[in-house]
């Protein structure tokens, strides 16, 4: 009977799970293909690591022909050291002169600050050094000379019968989260440094992974590679357990997640790296940028790299743009390129600045999701009226067009001409209640971006006991194991989100009887909540305001309709 109706459902509903999908995955800044020098690497950096330590003290292992030792046995204690700034706390490590912790202590994992990494079975900290493309890792304990905000870890090592010094000096600055790395490395009898491993001396490793830790990665919570390259920042996401060689020149190479970012300046002239998600043994993410630095042939190398090590905002990554407003002097790096941008940005951002407004008026999110909400539904109204009374319409048609469809079921083409005469004299557009909802698809997709990625809505508390944070799935309890494709949690909201969805498709749908569209009624909110069952929870109430500000709309709807039609 309605067989319009259900093809303007089941169109709004493959439209909306496509966009929901195309969103997450496609609509991210700009990607482009990688340029034709970029190849895949076959071995992995687990089994080119595997045989790396040793442990004799006095000798790193290789493979190669070198012979690599530390300079004296004076080998110091293993201590580590602090450093505090109000906005990040490091812990710096003189075994391998490494960062064990960076916490960004004005956002929370749970109880706990953020702590930017963790890391593999290995536990080597990140930052290290390895010497040649990643073939000996230099985990000695060095010595340390601090000076304020300055960290100089140093150690003397002999190749074959050549000394060097290496030297890593970490700079902190005030209110900043972004910090220095210098590599510096001298040999003292003014000869080439003997670290020529295949035309790289050495391999900075930025660690293992990047925090706060996760359960599992999808299209809510992920981890990805970025470069910036010829004024154009470009994505790669690799699946597990590879690594992707590049050799292309780069102002800056990042790793970001939903809403933290580790970002790498190196001030090379050049520099080749890597991408790695290769898994570290354990049953554990890794994603990794590894840097190559090119042989050289001085006696000496002194190399400076910048980290950005915390959250993915425009307002801290775009401090890196202009030199007066970061301690570093930097100017120009477009950072916050690295922020996810969705194709309907410029209606995000709108939404974005009615959302913050309502938030100032009831400093609680959940509850300006629902005040913009309502402002949207009011937004809307002129065309969701719209809609509901060419569907109401044909509604009323229903009976006359059945007849049609009888009478010439044995000739199609005869039955098509008769429905649209009908269409014709009644003055009904059979798409008037398709086009309306077309409209707003565009913002449905900038709220489905800005719910799922707002920085603020992050450890947002709507009702506690509940939903204590509206960026991550909501649970009511945990059954203790997992039921097939839902998991463990048991969530309110989904299930909310099927009630509201059913009840304001059944008033929407008015006396319709047909089996087709009772049983679409059903299914489709059915799939949805399989869908978004693991959603941001902030997502869910959206949506789930969504659907009850509509029942009361069709309420209101069908109330006028009444009171036209007893009037006539």
């Amino acid at each position: 009977m309605e067989r319009n109706v259900v093809l303007a459902v089941i169109l709004s509903a493959i439209v909306i799970f496509a966009s929901a999908v195309i969103n997450t995955m496609f609509f991210v800044p700009q990607q482009s293909s990688l340029p034709e020098t970029t190849v895949y690497k076959e071995n992995s950096v687990e089994t080119r690591s595997n045989d790396l330590l040793n442990d004799d003290k006095n000798v790193i292992s290789n493979d190669l022909s070198y012979d690599i030792s530390v300079e004296d046995n004076d080998f110091p204690a293993e201590q580590d050291y602090v450093y505090d700034n109000g906005l990040v706390r490091v812990v710096l490590s003189n075994k391998g002169a490494v960062v064990k912790s960076f916490e960004l202590l004005k956002h929370k994992d749970g109880d706990k600050p953020v702590d930017m990494f963790f890391y593999g079975k290995n536990n080597i900290g990140a930052f290290n050094l390895f010497l040649g493309k990643e073939n000996i890792p230099i985990d000695e304990t060095f010595k340390l000379e601090r000076k304020d905000n300055t960290f100089e870890f140093y150690r003397d090592f002999k190749v074959s019968e050549s000394s060097f010094k290496l030297i890593k000096r970490y700079v902190f600055y005030p209110g900043e989260y972004m910090f220095k790395l210098e590599v510096e490395i001298i040999n003292s009898e003014n000869k080439a440094l003997p670290l020529n491993f295949d035309g790289v001396s050495y391999t900075l490793d930025t660690g293992f992974e990047i925090g706060p830790e996760f359960e599992s990665l999808d299209r809510y919570e992920y981890r990805k590679f970025y470069y910036y390259s010829n004024s154009k920042m470009k994505e790669e996401n690799l699946t597990a357990g590879k690594v992707k060689d590049f050799d292309i020149s780069a102002s800056w190479i990042g790793l970001a997640g939903k809403y933290f970012t580790l970002i790498s300046v190196p001030i090379l002239t050049k520099y080749d790296f890597s991408f790695s998600t290769v898994y570290d043994g354990l049953d554990v993410s890794v994603h990794r940028i590894l840097i190559y630095r090119p042989y050289t042939s001085g006696a000496r190398i002194r190399d400076v790299y910048n980290f950005y090590v915390g959250p993915k905002l425009v307002s801290e990554l775009s401090k890196y743009n202009s030199k007066e407003k970061n301690s570093l002097g930097l100017s120009e790096l477009k950072l916050n390129k690295i922020v996810d941008s969705s194709f309907w940005a410029p209606l995000e951002n709108i939404l974005k600045f009615f959302l913050n407004l309502f938030y100032k008026i009831v400093p609680n999110y959940g509850v300006a999701i629902i005040f913009l909400t309502l402002f949207v539904k009011l937004l809307l109204f002129p065309l969701t009226h719209k809609s509901y009374e060419s569907t109401s319409k044909l509604q009323a048609l229903s009976p006359k067009m059945e007849e049609i469809r009888n009478k010439y079921k044995d000739d199609p083409q005869k039955m098509n001409q008769e429905i649209a005469l009908l269409y014709q004299k009644e003055g009904v557009n059979p798409l008037g209640g398709c086009l309306p909802m077309l409209l707003q698809l565009p913002i449905f997709f900038a709220l489905y971006s800005l719910f799922n990625t707002h920085f603020d809505l992050r450890g947002a508390m709507f009702i506690p006991g509940w939903i204590e944070d509206l960026s991550i799935p909501e649970s009511i309890f945990s059954l203790g194991f997992n039921l097939p494709f839902l998991g463990s949690e048991i969530r309110l909201l989904p299930i909310l989100l099927v009630a509201t969805q059913i009840l304001s498709t059944k008033i929407t749908q008015g006396a319709n009887k047909a089996a087709q569209g009772q049983s679409m009624m059903y299914i489709l909110p059915v799939v949805f909540m399989f869908i978004l069952y693991n959603a941001p929870a902030g997502l869910l109430v959206y949506w789930c305001a969504m659907n009850i500000f509509t029942i009361f709309q069709q309420m209101y709807v069908n109330k006028l309709m009444m009171k036209k039609k007893s009037s006539n």
